[in-house]
């Protein structure tokens, strides 16, 4: 699609949004009368504004502007958050699944006061919130479950709630600051624990396991909702679970 815009206008003078997170419904671009720009998926022109149409983030490049949405396999980057599911256990490391082209590797010791005598006691399938440390296209990537200064920061092994699956979009929007506007809804209604990937992982825990699945399903549903929808959508789930339906 074209749209007018005026000629000769750098990205970020069209939208300070270029390479942040938008959800769907965001105002991304204001459009002058004159000149053009492309729009490619992600993106649609309405009423002298572009608006998104999925979450991810806003990229530009060669006069096009669209949305970066979910990927289908995860690509790490240094820094990143991730969860993944521990595979197999080795003497010295773990292999965990990341949703990525390969497994990362884990070390034993990358866990805040791990010694060679007191390790973690990982098995096959667990979930573990980490980030990723060292990252290339030539090998495995390799994560830690502490922050740069050694310690857990929130980084670790996962027991108990519910883990599941969304688009890396989401997965943005969620960890995005400030807060996104479906989780401090949630906040209003219950309290629960939550840990995002980048990786398209979610794990959320609650007092029930009942309350669990229902915030899991609101912030699996909100995916292609703008934040007013999910905010209703929100209250509506609480109304009707208090009411009993």
């Amino acid at each position: 699609a074209v749209a007018p815009a005026a000629p000769n206008m750098s990205s970020k003078a069209l939208s300070p949004l270029v390479g942040a997170v938008v959800s769907p419904g965001d105002s991304v671009l204001r459009l002058p009368d004159t000149g053009a720009v492309r729009l490619g998926r992600g993106v649609q022109p309405e009423e002298g504004v572009v608006t998104a149409t999925r979450a991810g983030a806003l990229r530009h490049t060669a006069g096009k502007f669209w949305v970066e949405g979910s990927a289908r396999r995860y690509t790490p980057a240094v820094g990143e958050p991730v969860l993944g599911v521990v595979t197999e256990r080795m003497s010295e490391f773990f292999y965990v699944d990341v949703r990525g082209s390969c497994r990362a590797t884990l070390p034993a010791l990358s866990f805040e006061g791990a010694t060679r005598r007191n390790r973690p006691n990982l098995s096959v399938g667990s979930l573990v919130y980490a980030r990723v440390v060292e990252a290339s296209r030539d090998y495995e990537p390799t994560l830690s479950c502490t922050d740069a200064d050694g310690k857990s920061a929130g980084y670790g092994a996962l027991t108990g709630g519910y883990s599941f699956e969304v688009g890396s979009g989401l997965a943005r929007v969620l960890l995005g600051r400030p807060r996104c506007a479906l989780l401090e809804a949630l906040g209003r209604h219950v309290a629960f624990e939550l840990a995002v990937g980048l990786n398209g992982r979610v794990w959320v825990d609650t007092a029930s396991p009942q309350t669990t699945i229902l915030v899991a399903n609101a912030i699996a549903n909100s995916e292609h909702l703008s934040a007013a929808q999910a905010v209703g959508m929100v209250e509506a789930i609480f109304k009707r679970a208090k009411s009993g339906q």
